[in-house]
């Protein structure tokens, strides 16, 4: 039996697998209990698991977190507390709270024919035989604990051929269903992206919490993108220091498909997010990019794995970090290269910037080959400012405190840079300089509408 902080949710499931059920659909249900088996068999990794190695899952989950499994009902309206939008890029705005899609309202605007964004609860018919396919051969503990106990999340379907013109926004918004006390609580959020031969879709997640309370989230993305097709996908967290999230991103590619992975991590308490990309279609590209400014003792980790199954495949991957006072970033990042993945081109950078001898950074960028004809290379760097550049800027009559918020934003810039949205990257740059100034202390709302 397990003794670990794991036997919680163990007792839970065993208790209140019927609720859970009942309150979701049968396509969610199908693979819980092999989930469940796996969980109880494996438990959470320990720090000595390579993947968790810079953070400690099971002391994240070892408090005692409320769910709710009832479905209480949260009265709330998100299009009234959250006027979230950026200027100028006219996005299609959705929310899902906790992890609910809310339904109630929808965003002005059509949808191309046959393009679904819903609830996975009620869209069953839409999610057979691609849910839980490729987080389910995972035996990642944590999204095993997610695939047991989600019971709802976000279904984005497009059709072959059909291309979403406008970006689809996403607000993720964390709020307690409980009207008092201080209890602590749990969401499991599901999501589904289906992009079908040569569709086309631009999404953005922004991670906020609406109540000043203790959260823990686990999401589980899995994202299809079909042959020719290319999906932008951005995921902006801006939450508080009570917040956990761990995310597991799982994302599989078809030949000429294209991928802009763009993660940013403003603020938070502590962040573990993992992305496994597989190449399975020749002539696939995809480009991965990440942005953490961190201080006080925030830890965000995030941890990639890009697979080359098929010759002819590029992948890039660009992480900046900037870490200030005590606070902890990792970065672990791998790209396999299988046998037979000829012509294969992979870059992989992670730089970073500690900002005081307190702040500490992890870095191990890795790649294994098992093909001869590749172009592959991998670098990472830890640092400081340089000296030379605030001594020159400083000699022109800027101050130290000014100097190095320029340098920084200078730093980080390289990464909003990729994003190809304009109105988003230039919001973007926007936020980073407000961050650096200390202006964005906690999540007030969506900052994006400010």
């Amino acid at each position: 039996m397990k003794k670990g902080s794991e036997q919680q949710y163990i007792d839970l499931y065993e208790q209140q697998r019927e609720l859970i059920c009942r309150h979701s659909s049968p396509a969610m249900n199908a693979p819980r209990e092999a989930a469940f088996e796996r969980f109880r068999n494996s438990g959470f990794p320990s720090k000595k698991v390579e993947r968790y190695k810079y953070t400690d899952v099971q002391q994240l989950f070892a408090p005692d977190y409320g769910l709710n499994l009832s479905r209480i009902d949260i009265p709330a309206d998100p299009y009234e507390a959250f006027r979230c939008d950026v200027p100028n890029l006219s996005t299609l705005l959705y929310f899902m709270v906790n992890d609910a899609f809310y339904g109630r309202l929808q965003p002005k605007g059509q949808l191309p024919e046959g393009v679904i964004i819903g609830s996975l609860a009620e869209n069953a018919h839409s999610i057979d035989g691609f849910y839980n396919q490729l987080a389910g051969k995972d035996g990642d503990a944590v999204t095993d604990l997610n695939t047991m106990l989600a019971q709802d999340g976000l279904l984005v379907y497009v059709p072959r051929g059909v291309k979403v013109e406008r970006t689809v926004q996403v607000i993720n918004m964390l709020k307690s269903p409980w009207k008092s006390g201080e209890a602590a609580l749990m969401v499991n959020r599901r999501v589904l992206i289906v992009l079908e031969e040569g569709a086309e879709l631009k999404m953005l997640f922004c991670d906020h919490a609406a109540d000043d309370r203790q959260f823990l989230a686990t999401q589980v993305i899995e994202a299809y993108v079909g042959s020719g097709a290319a999906l932008d996908l951005y995921c902006l967290e801006e939450t508080h220091y009570k917040n956990v999230r761990v995310s597991n991103v799982y994302i599989d590619q078809q030949r000429d498909s294209r991928v802009n992975h763009n993660i940013i991590t403003l603020h938070n308490g502590v962040t573990r997010n993992k992305l496994d990309l597989a190449l399975s279609g020749e002539g696939a590209e995809c480009n991965c990019c990440g942005c953490v400014i961190a201080d006080k003792q925030q830890h965000v980790d995030n941890n990639t794995l890009i697979t080359h199954r098929v010759p002819h495949c590029t992948s890039n991957e660009l992480y900046k970090y900037v870490l200030d006072e005590q606070s902890t970033g990792a970065f672990a990042g791998r790209v396999l290269v299988e046998h037979g993945a000829q012509k294969t081109v992979s870059q992989m950078t992670n730089q970073n910037l500690c900002a005081t001898r307190e702040a500490h950074m992890y870095t191990q960028p890795m790649l294994e080959i098992y093909a001869d004809d590749v172009k592959c290379a991998h670098g990472s760097t830890v640092g400081q400012l340089n000296d030379a550049a605030l001594f020159y800027m400083r000699q022109r009559g800027i101050g130290e405190q000014e100097a190095r918020l320029l340098l920084e934003n200078a730093f980080v810039g390289e990464v909003i840079d990729k994003i190809a949205l304009q109105p988003l990257r230039d919001r973007l740059h926007y936020l980073v300089e407000k961050r650096f100034r200390g202006e964005l202390s906690k999540c007030e709302g969506c900052k994006l509408c400010h």
